[in-house]
């Protein structure tokens, strides 16, 4: 299907103007929907992988600071999420059948963003799931110039007494047609309006956490839950299969907060060890969202990723 106009929220948080959002349809038929922030006389276009529950309008402070900088963004809602087609019944529960299955989705976001003229070169910025979703993006080849990873699911943190039940539970419950159902522990309700501001695992910056949960409270469509058994079997094949293939030859750095509780920190020092040309920065103080952390923290990230961006030249 063609790019046909679609939906986009900017009652709370907006981004730059123009904004603007748009259906595309993935080569196996699924809607996804994609988020636009042009600039005029941009040096180029970021490309941002969103993270799993999240959607395009969470980016929209992302785009502003991109464009502060001279570069225009694009976001996507995977799969099962955002506005995207969502794959259950229950439209709470999120799921993928296979993983590989969202790098269609970054096909279709290739094919708009050249259907758009959005301008050249091509940057990803990646988080979280989106961070798994992109490092098999680039180590297949993504024509992107360079590449930053913000607490990249290249691994799940489990407390060492609940990998073997994850594990076990993930790969037993598809078997007896219960792969649908939510792990123990989740809930079909989205965490921040479950979680109090304090202690949570997502920022230490209120007004970033007030803004996700009240994007969410105004345009419930854009709600998530916790994920499905199939899911969580599929991501942690996934990131083990991931972690035993080598690093593109790609400008990179990767950014996990000394505070993160969400990934797996390890696999993201043995990947980065690894990355020729790439490096990790560890933040302090930093939660999992760290382009949504205090601007004290944000900033400089945004500062650094431009400069990567701008001063990398194709080989």
């Amino acid at each position: 299907m063609p790019l046909a106009p679609a939906p986009i929220y900017t009652d709370i948080h907006p981004g730059p103007d123009p904004a603007a959002a748009y259906w595309v349809e993935t080569s196996d038929g699924v809607k996804i929907r994609l988020g636009v922030w042009e600039k005029a006389g941009a040096r180029g276009t970021v490309l941002i992988f969103p993270g799993r529950t999240e959607y395009i309008e969470k980016y929209g402070d992302a785009a502003a600071e991109f464009a502060k900088r001279g570069l225009a963004s694009i976001a996507i809602d995977w799969r099962g999420q955002g506005l995207a087609d969502r794959l259950l019944e229950d439209p709470l529960t999120g799921h993928i059948d296979h993983f590989p299955d969202y790098q269609k989705d970054v096909a279709a976001a290739m094919r708009a963003a050249r259907a758009l003229n959005l301008p050249r070169p091509y940057f990803m910025v990646a988080h979280s799931m989106g961070g798994c979703i992109g490092l098999r993006a680039v180590m297949e080849g993504l024509a992107v110039q360079a590449a930053a990873f913000t607490g990249p699911m290249w691994g799940i943190y489990m407390s060492p007494h609940m990998r073997m039940p994850a594990k076990l539970l993930s790969t037993f419950m598809p078997k007896f047609n219960q792969g649908h159902r939510l792990p123990v522990g989740t809930t079909r309700e989205p965490y921040v309006l479950t979680a109090p501001f304090d202690d949570n695992l997502l920022t230490s910056d209120e007004e970033m956490f007030d803004m996700m949960r009240d994007q969410i409270t105004a345009h419930p469509a854009l709600k998530l839950g916790g994920p499905s058994y199939i899911w969580l079997r599929e991501a942690l094949i996934e990131t083990k299969h991931l972690s035993q293939r080598a690093a593109p030859n790609l400008p990179c750095i990767a950014y996990v907060g000394t505070n993160e509780r969400i990934v797996d920190i390890p696999r993201i020092e043995t990947r980065m060890q690894n990355w020729k040309g790439g490096q990790l920065r560890k933040v302090e103080g930093g939660e999992h969202e760290v382009l949504m952390e205090v601007p004290a923290i944000r900033q400089p990230i945004f500062d650094e990723m431009t400069s990567l961006f701008l001063n990398t030249t194709t080989g």
